[in-house]
């Protein structure tokens, strides 16, 4: 890192010219291949533990899933941040502020992530507990977390290297990243589990290397191709925490109400026994794996709207929330065709006999697996306010998401229908606040066309440029 590196070259701001619905389609789907090469994996660990025959560890992998949603999500947050600060500096064509900011962004991260990891391993016991395990799932359970929880700084820097290089447009290496990330895990999890008996610790080590890897190829791209960083100071850091925090501090309070919410519908579901437990874990597998193209949308078309935004260039923005929508709509419609298709090979895989795992599986790899759109819009309408000046908007609509439109309807529908209602609660709670997501992103994307001025924090811009020039 250096204040000589090259500079970025401009072309990068590409996605304010051209097809919004192709830049969304590749963005989307090359996102969702690294992202799926991970989920992949993590669904294949569940298929190796469920061959061993012990229900308890099926159930723990189950919790600590839940566990890990929740840390992850901290990461996720950061990466927001990070590819929202610099798609709209390559927009506005200020190629060192963006890679100042890539820099700062990621030694935030990395600081931040490890104090967040350290805070959560040292309260393992509680939150597993909380969720509802007892006994030796909750043994097994914190011992699986203990492994891999400290290594979230390097799933960090991962995961804000992959946001940043997004905003560039590079799709294609933040995918590779990942991709090294799951084959690394692949082939360490049969070593591990099977070929050294290390069992639950071995799928536990394979994700610690796994997420070394993702760290490192991230990284690798954004210094041989994109000017690598700056070296940082005292006053850069100052300039660009503000503006940093503003976006990830309600990024993060929005991405943690999913692991919140689902911890709430874990332990819902822990009422019904380990099999229904078990069930869910293998639903919440089968979910990325499946719906990995929608995990991928918000921060693929992140980039999309931030860049036109930054450029002034409003109607390609409104558009491109428009044709994210029926992206996700297409999307999900085929998944959800495949899913139902998938039934038998599904139950086979899993080993899956006449009982409530069995019921809750189909019943998601069927009509419930529709209802997945309205998750999609909520990711879509976030990527809109994070990269419109509007994040707290999307801390709103998920905690209300994953509170209000979460525990009433689990309620309600588990009484009804028992282990089953739980996630029908659970997914209509969510078409709710879809339709609020979608009235609120409408309302910001009008306001835009009243702004004058496109780039954000320009005053901390600014002061910046004076003092680099002064040293």
């Amino acid at each position: 890192m250096s204040d000589t590196a090259k500079p970025l070259p401009q072309s990068q701001a590409k996605f304010t010219q051209g097809s919004l619905f192709r830049h969304i389609s590749v963005m989307s789907l090359t996102s969702s291949v690294g992202l799926m090469a991970v989920f992949l994996v993590d669904f294949v660990d569940m298929i190796f533990i469920s061959m061993l025959g012990k229900a308890e560890l099926a159930a723990a992998v189950g919790y600590a899933g839940a566990v890990l949603f929740f840390t992850t999500s901290f990461g996720i947050g950061m990466a927001i941040a990070a590819g929202a600060l610099v798609a709209r500096a390559l927009g506005a064509s200020a190629a060192e502020e963006a890679r100042r900011r890539a820099t700062n962004a990621l030694i935030y991260g990395v600081v931040f992530g490890a104090l967040f990891a350290a805070a959560v391993w040292f309260n393992l016991s509680f939150f597993v507990g909380l969720l509802g395990a007892t006994g030796e799932t909750h043994d097994l359970a914190v011992h699986y977390l203990q492994i891999i929880v400290p290594s979230l700084p390097f799933l960090m820097v991962g995961m804000i290297g992959g946001a940043i290089l997004r905003a560039h447009g590079d799709a294609r290496r933040a995918m590779m990243a990942t991709i090294w990330g799951g084959l690394v895990n692949a082939v360490l999890d049969p070593i591990l589990i099977f070929g050294l008996d290390l069992e639950l610790t071995g799928a536990a080590l394979a994700s610690v290397a796994a997420r070394l890897a993702i760290a490192v190829t991230a990284l690798i791209p954004l210094i041989r191709s994109y000017g690598g960083f700056d070296r940082p100071t005292a006053s850069s850091l100052t300039i660009d925490l503000r503006p940093i925090v503003a976006i990830a501090f309600p990024a993060i309070l929005t991405q943690l109400a999913t692991p919140i919410g689902q911890a709430y519908v874990t332990r819902a579901m822990a009422e019904y026994g380990e099999e229904a437990v078990a069930g869910m874990a293998i639903v919440a597998r089968m979910t990325p794996v499946g719906f990995g193209i929608i995990f991928a949308l918000s921060g693929a078309i992140g980039p999309i709207i931030g860049q036109n935004a930054g450029a002034g260039l409003n109607d390609r923005v409104r558009r491109a929330f428009r044709e994210g929508l029926l992206f996700t709509a297409i999307v999900v419609v085929v998944v959800s065709t495949l899913f139902f298709l998938a039934r038998p090979g599904i139950a086979y895989l899993f080993q899956l006999e006449e009982g409530v795992a069995l019921t809750i599986v189909f019943l998601f790899a069927g009509p419930l697996s529709l209802m997945f759109f309205f998750n999609g819009v909520i990711f879509v309408a976030n990527a809109a306010f994070n990269n419109l000046r509007h994040p707290f908007y999307s801390t709103v609509v998920n905690w209300g998401r994953h509170t209000l439109g979460t525990i009433p309807f689990v309620i309600v529908f588990g009484g009804w229908f028992g282990a089953p209602g739980v996630l029908i609660g659970q997914y209509v709670g969510g078409a709710v606040f879809a339709v609020i997501a979608i009235l609120l992103a409408r309302r910001v994307i009008a306001a835009q066309d009243g702004m004058s001025e496109p780039e954000p924090f320009a005053r901390q811009a600014r002061l910046f440029s004076l003092l680099h020039h002064r040293r």
